[in-house]
């Protein structure tokens, strides 16, 4: 009886302080201090979800790890007049098993909560209303739009003397329509890049000789940070991208605009660098400035 009455006086300080310290929380907090924002694709909120729940339910069980340490700390002190060792050998069989069950039950629950996420995630579009491939290379991208037929070529990001010391203005921009299904296609030049839109909490691997496939819709406009997240050689650091989703007017200007520029066709496998792939995809080589030198 009395460890129950122990064990509630130090339940209930500790439950109002997880309390209160989450009504103090600012929105990133509360988010995991995830960048972007609710909403802005069909998957983000399935992600911090998954993300923010699963700290919480460590911080409990850390919480509970650290009580139970103090707990021993305070109450199997040494007393005044004590001499010797306790009992080294003892067991309490439901303790016992709790230490068992409850990591396996953590573990387990992680992994479910997990596949279904990654199930939902990648579960490809049968028809999107926007089709991209999109090729790595030393140190930048290449962008086509595959039902426009029209391209973008990347260049290395430009460094300035200035801040932010990035010309971000001339990186190669992925433009996408809001509101509209995209499937993107990802193929690599040379080695191992990995695509990332920093925001949308979203990045997948781009390895030669392999397709990826990463899908998701845009649900609000603005601009979006984009990185490559394998390293990937000397300026892996610049190999920086933008993401602009815009209106469907917006688009289709872009669109024209790129087909005004002369940017038609697809710039395909046949500029890759990488000559170890398979005698079937092995390229011809080209190394000509902004297709991967």
């Amino acid at each position: 009886m009395r460890s129950n009455r122990r064990l509630r006086w130090i339940a209930i300080p500790v439950a109002a302080t997880i309390a209160a310290v989450l009504a103090g929380c600012t929105p990133q907090q509360l988010q995991g201090y995830l960048p972007g924002e609710p909403g802005i694709t069909d998957h983000w909120d399935r992600i911090e979800g998954l993300w923010t729940n699963s700290w919480i339910v460590l911080m409990i069980v850390g919480v509970v790890t650290w009580g139970l340490i103090l707990w021993t700390m305070v109450i199997y002190r040494r007393r005044k007049g004590q001499t010797g060792l306790p009992v080294q050998l003892r067991y309490n069989m439901p303790i016992e098993a709790l230490y068992t069950i409850a990591p396996l039950v953590l573990v387990l629950g992680f992994f479910a909560f997990t596949a279904r996420d990654q199930a939902a995630i990648e579960q490809p579009i049968e028809d999107p209303d926007v089709k991209i491939e999109v090729f790595g290379k030393q140190w930048s991208w290449d962008f086509n739009y595959l039902d426009e037929n029209v391209y973008v070529e990347g260049e290395q990001a430009r460094q300035i003397d200035e801040a932010p010391f990035i010309d971000y203005a001339a990186l190669p921009t992925l433009v996408l329509p809001v509101n509209k299904s995209v499937e993107i296609t990802l193929e690599s030049r040379d080695v191992v890049h990995s695509l990332w839109i920093v925001e949308y909490l979203y990045k997948k691997d781009m390895i030669p000789a392999k397709s990826n496939h990463m899908y998701f819709t845009p649900l609000a406009e603005g601009e979006y940070r984009g990185k490559c997240a394998e390293l990937c050689g000397e300026y892996h650091s610049l190999m920086l991208f933008t993401v602009k989703v815009v209106s469907e007017a917006e688009y289709e200007r872009f669109i024209a605009g790129l087909e005004a520029a002369g940017n038609t066709g697809r710039l395909g496998p046949e500029y890759n660098r990488n000559t170890n792939l398979p005698d079937n995809q092995a390229p011809a080589i080209r190394n000509e400035q902004g297709t991967g030198e």
